[in-house]
C-alpha cells in the first residue's frame, strides 16, 4: 500500500469531510448509546468494504477509488466517511421519531443526500467510473444499504426494550 499517488484535491477533501463529520459527531448532544454508536462504526466500515471489494474491485472493477486502481492509504481513510452517514442517519431517524408513515420519505431524503454526495465525491476525485458504471447502479446500493440499517435499528431498539 503506498502512501498516495498525488496529494490532490481528493485527499484533501477526503481529510476535510472526515474531521468534520466525527467533530460533529462529538460535539452534537449524544442520543445514542457508545456501544450503538461502536455498532454504527462498525456497520459503516464493514458495509463499505464489502460493497467496495465486491463491485469496485475484483472481476467487476466498476469505479476506483482516489488516483490509482492500486490500494492507497487514502482508500482506507475513505471506507472511515461512511460510519459517519450510518450515525448520522440513525440519529436524525431517533431525533424526527421516523415511524411507519415517514420511512419511506426518510430513506428517500437520504437516498438524495447520498446520491449528492457521491455526486460531489465524483466531481473532487475521490471516485473514478470505469466500465460503464453510473450513479443510477448506486441507486440500488444505497436503497438496499440505508433499508437495511432503519431495519437493524428497528430490531435492536426492540430488542433492547423488550429486555
Amino acid at each position: 500500500m503506498m502512501l498516495w499517488e498525488a496529494f490532490d484535491k481528493n485527499e484533501i477533501y477526503t481529510i476535510v469531510l472526515l474531521l468534520l463529520g466525527y467533530t460533529a459527531m462529538f460535539v452534537l448532544p449524544k442520543k445514542l448509546p457508545l456501544d450503538f454508536t461502536v455498532l454504527l462504526v462498525a456497520w459503516g466500515v464493514a458495509t463499505s468494504m464489502l460493497v467496495d471489494f465486491t463491485i469496485g474491485g475484483g472481476m467487476l472493477d466498476f469505479y476506483k477509488i482516489n488516483d490509482a486502481n492500486g490500494y492507497e492509504f487514502t482508500d482506507l481513510l475513505t471506507y472511515f466517511q461512511f460510519p459517519i452517514f450510518s450515525y448520522f442517519f440513525i440519529y436524525f431517524y431517533k431525533v424526527l421519531n421516523i415511524n411507519k408513515k415517514r420511512f419511506i420519505f426518510y430513506i428517500l431524503g437520504w437516498v438524495i443526500i447520498s446520491l449528492s454526495m457521491e455526486k460531489l465525491s465524483v466531481y473532487m476525485g475521490v471516485i473514478q467510473y470505469q466500465h460503464g458504471y453510473n450513479m443510477y447502479f448506486s441507486l440500488i446500493v444505497i436503497l438496499l444499504v440505508q433499508t437495511t440499517l432503519a431495519l437493524y435499528y428497528e430490531l435492536i431498539k426492540k430488542e433492547t426494550v423488550n429486555t
